[in-house]
């Protein structure tokens, strides 16, 4: 048993519309084994992982899954359950899981798993296949190498997890409809948002938070002194370097003091109540573990408070705790410690919503101040400190007290957190009483902190929960989702040159655009990326890129089979057609097959799909989809049924009448928006395909609220050229003869081509054709009766780069068989190996008024490369355009 092939889905996929684990598993010797013929399989499995008693599976109910391998189950599927279930013990749970055979490869299976981190679901798959393997095989130690297993998932799961306070965070988000992705595995930093509408977030420290700000609140010391000028009651104290300056400023303040590092947090070396020398001394060494500067305030009495700001306002304010524990008369301080820290609600660090209580140096002092020690058993009843600060990531506790602030200190706390210049402050203060107003004498801000923790105030230990991570997200975004418009554009053919019809119409209405395609990334027209960009990872570039107020993404097969979808929804889904290519590659071997993988882009529509109303396949996609989502069709058929009732039903859509692209509005009102030869992309009205791209266009415009006027200017004005659209109908003259070159790669593109080329000549056409060679044998063939029957002459060639596991000259030879069978006789059709070559024939055979098509080539350099030996002039005039 291995692994072949592993994708991580890290967007809405073909199998689910959350992320999901995709392996390739080959069962190889085990392959005609089933759950039954393993004896002891099935009872070591559930004995191993009881967990898998509750697993549905297919069956829907309690047990469904023990039904299954009682039954039989192959060892795929095995895997996959087993999977799940280690995920969950790794305490990133989830549930969804698929198993299915892959077509034509016997023993082989793919294997889907959901998932919550996806570095903890591929080591449990890895461990799942081991421990199935060994199994199946009769392996010892299993029980061993699940306990080591198990615990390697949890460290894996505890290093990449979210911080409790930015999970409150992000959930918020989620709740409002804002996207987010991970920038870093390393930290809690996250881009909310997309594009011009992004924020970024770490912690709980936002974008707009100033780094001067968060300078200053490091330093306690600076943040004294400016909550003292806007008249914010602060202890008295100063900085220190040395214990003798620390004593001297302890005599000096006659009383208890405040003893800590003045660029510390989370309570780390702070001592309070330090009355004696010996008590200052030891604080100040316990502070100078954390910092060279050390501070020394007056002590002020009451207890611990934390205010959370967000934005204008107070979101929630807290009592906070120190951590203790209670006395049975039984147990020793330590064995209590150690009980509350097995409550579930600890974890190290800040990642649950209370953090373990440490036995350390500090609580050593904390408990030698009450006479006791680790080994000290207190009576039953007593409270036993554990700690002098209240600070939960010391293991404290936070009661909420938001409604009993008066407006005096609410006004107060955001007045210190502008002071500071923060958005998000975490306020300190200690008072005797919080319901009254805070001054010198009932209390004082101790410190402002830039990223304060909100689990105590999410998850508190007394009182009411306050959503705190909402009240961040309000003051980051208001009431705005952070998003742009989306269009994402998919289909067989057309894709590139309808994604960048769009983005130029956009563009040219002024409107800042991102766009992927298969020829790069452009920003407001501007590549920042070359070569085949619809998938996942290019899509993102656009999402994130600062600048753009509306994305338009190509989003091919490839991408969505191999990562996903980068986006959860987009505003319009345009579907061109649905016709044969790529077949048989990635386990898309049929047409359905691959309508199902274009259907994903459909399903992430959340306002309207465009459709093609002259396929049934892509009609049929948006029958299945919620009425909540529009259907526009389009259609270079003014007289189609499907078009006809739709517009009937009051529908929008957009169609080609009269040699005039036409747009209804869906009140019964029919708008001119212009004549297809006006579209220079159209080849002045021949083009039919990109009379239909265009027509695809105007429907994914006008569903974004464009005008038609805007929409028939930005049509008007696009050129598909070798700049702006290179190798999709680019357009030349060679002496007289009409060159095409295009990119097309499959039979219903050669289609579109031949149809093009007849309309455009009353001459002869000829085809200069090749085809990639992942392809099947019937697609060359196709191409080969398509070519042989449409064009006069066709010349066949081959790259060098794209034999693809073929031999040399292999499916050229099959294109050409299948012209000549198509013909019915060899003359028209020529084979030249070299595509220079094949070229230069191709032109000898051609009149001025002739059109040549070139198809498949790699660029259009070929071409100029092709006519400078016999006509330099015109590869001139090619290179000056290119240019």
């Amino acid at each position: 048993m291995i692994i072949v092939k592993q994708h991580v889905l890290r967007g809405p996929n073909l199998y689910s519309s959350q992320p999901c684990l995709l392996s390739v598993i080959d069962l190889q010797e085990l392959r005609d084994h089933t759950t039954t013929g393993i004896d002891g399989f099935n009872t070591q499995l559930l004995a191993l992982l009881p967990s898998l008693y509750d697993h549905r599976c297919s069956v829907g109910q309690y047990g469904g899954f023990v039904q299954a391998l009682n039954n039989g189950a192959n060892l795929a599927h095995v895997v996959e359950h087993v999977t799940i279930a280690l995920q969950c013990l790794a305490g990133t749970p989830t549930y969804l899981g698929r198993t299915h055979e892959v077509q034509g490869a016997p023993g082989q299976y793919r294997v889907v798993c959901s998932y919550e981190s996806e570095h903890v679901a591929i080591d449990a798959c890895d461990l799942a296949l081991s421990l199935v393997r060994g199994l199946a095989t009769g392996a010892d130690g299993l029980a061993q190498q699940l306990e080591a297993g198990v615990a390697a998932l949890k460290d894996t799961a505890e290093r990449h997890a979210i911080g409790t306070s930015t999970g409150a965070i992000l959930r918020a988000a989620v709740r409002q409809g804002i996207p987010y992705q991970r920038l870093t595995e390393d930290a809690n930093m996250f881009l909310l948002g997309w594009g011009a509408q992004q924020k970024r977030l770490q912690a709980t420290i936002t974008g707009d938070t100033g780094h001067i700000a968060v300078g200053i609140a490091s330093d306690k010391q600076l943040t004294k002194a400016l909550l003292e000028e806007a008249g914010v009651p602060v202890p008295e104290g100063v900085s220190v370097r040395t214990l003798e300056q620390a004593l001297r400023a302890a005599r000096e303040l006659e009383g208890l003091v405040t003893v800590k590092p003045l660029d510390g947090n989370h309570g780390r070396g702070v001592s309070t109540r330090c009355g004696t020398p010996d008590e200052v001394k030891l604080a100040f060494e316990r502070a100078r573990e954390h910092g060279r500067t050390i501070i020394v305030e007056r002590y002020i009495p009451g207890d611990d408070y934390r205010i959370l700001v967000a934005g204008e306002r107070v979101v929630a304010a807290a009592l906070r705790r120190p951590a203790a524990v209670t006395g049975d008369g039984v147990s020793t301080v330590r064995q209590l410690v150690e009980l509350e820290n097995r409550n579930p609600a600890r974890g190290e660090g800040h990642t649950n919503i209370l953090t373990r209580i440490p036995l350390d140096g500090h609580a050593e002092t904390t408990l030698a101040s009450q006479g006791l020690d680790f080994d000290s058993v207190p009576e039953t009843g007593r409270r036993v400190l554990m700690r002098g600060n209240a600070n939960l990531s010391s293991g404290g506790t936070a009661e909420d007290v938001t409604d009993r602030l008066p407006p005096e200190t609410l006004a107060m706390c955001v007045r210190a957190a502008r002071k500071i210049g923060l958005d998000v402050a975490g306020i300190d203060l200690v008072c005797e009483d919080i319901s009254r107003p805070l001054n010198g004498r009932n209390g004082a801000v101790i410190e402002i902190n830039a990223a304060p923790g909100i689990r105590m105030h999410e998850y508190p230990s007394a009182g009411v929960p306050r959503d705190a991570g909402a009240a961040i997200v309000e003051s980051m975004f208001g009431h705005q989702d952070g998003r742009i418009p989306v269009i994402a554009v998919t289909g067989t053919n057309g894709k590139t040159t309808t994604t960048l019809m769009i983005e130029h119409a956009l563009r040219q209405a002024g409107i800042a655009t991102g766009c992927t395609t298969s020829e790069g990334v452009f920003i407001n027209g501007a590549e920042v990326r070359r070569g085949d960009c619809s998938g996942y990872w290019s899509a993102r570039t656009v999402l994130s890129a600062p600048e753009v107020e509306f994305a338009v993404l190509e989003t091919a097969r490839g991408g969505i089979l191999k990562r996903g979808l980068a986006f959860d929804r987009c505003d319009v889904s345009v579907l061109l057609n649905v016709s044969e290519d790529h077949l048989g590659l990635d386990g898309v071997e049929t047409l359905d097959d691959l309508a199902a993988v274009k259907g994903v882009v459909v399903q992430a529509a959340s306002g309207a799909v465009v459709l093609n109303a002259e396929d049934e396949r892509c009609r049929a996609i948006g029958a299945g989809l919620d009425e909540k989502v529009e259907r526009i069709y389009f259609s270079c058929d003014a007289r189609h049924p499907a078009l006809l009732a739709h517009l009937q039903a009051g529908g929008r859509a957009t169609w080609l009448e009269d040699g005039a692209l036409m747009a209804s509005d869906g009140h019964g009102q029919h708008h001119v928006l212009l004549a297809a030869r006006e579209m220079p992309s159209t080849l002045g009205g021949c083009a039919q395909h990109n009379i239909a791209n265009g027509l695809a266009a105007a429907a994914a415009l006008m569903a974004s609220d464009l005008g038609n006027g805007a929409i028939a200017a930005g049509l008007r004005s696009f050129v598909s050229d070798a700049r702006h659209n290179p190798m999709r109908a680019n357009l030349y003259d060679v002496n007289g003869v009409q060159v095409v070159v295009d990119f097309a790669h499959n039979p219903a593109a050669f289609r579109a081509l031949a149809a093009t080329a007849r309309a455009m000549t009353q001459g002869r056409t000829v085809a200069v054709v090749t085809s990639p060679g992942d392809r099947r044998e019937r697609d060359f063939q196709q191409i080969g009766q398509i070519c042989g029957g449409s064009f006069d002459t066709t010349v066949f060639y081959e790259w060098e780069s794209e034999h693809r596991g073929r031999a040399a000259g292999e499916r050229a030879a099959m294109m050409r068989a299948a012209a000549q069978a198509a013909r019915g006789q060899s003359a028209g059709v020529m084979l030249e190996s070299d595509p220079s070559e094949a070229l230069r024939l191709g032109l000898s055979q051609c009149r001025p008024g002739d059109v040549l098509v070139y198809a498949c080539g790699s660029s259009v350099s070929e071409l100029v490369d092709a006519l400078r030996p016999v006509d330099p002039v015109s590869a001139a005039r090619i290179d000056a355009t290119l240019a």
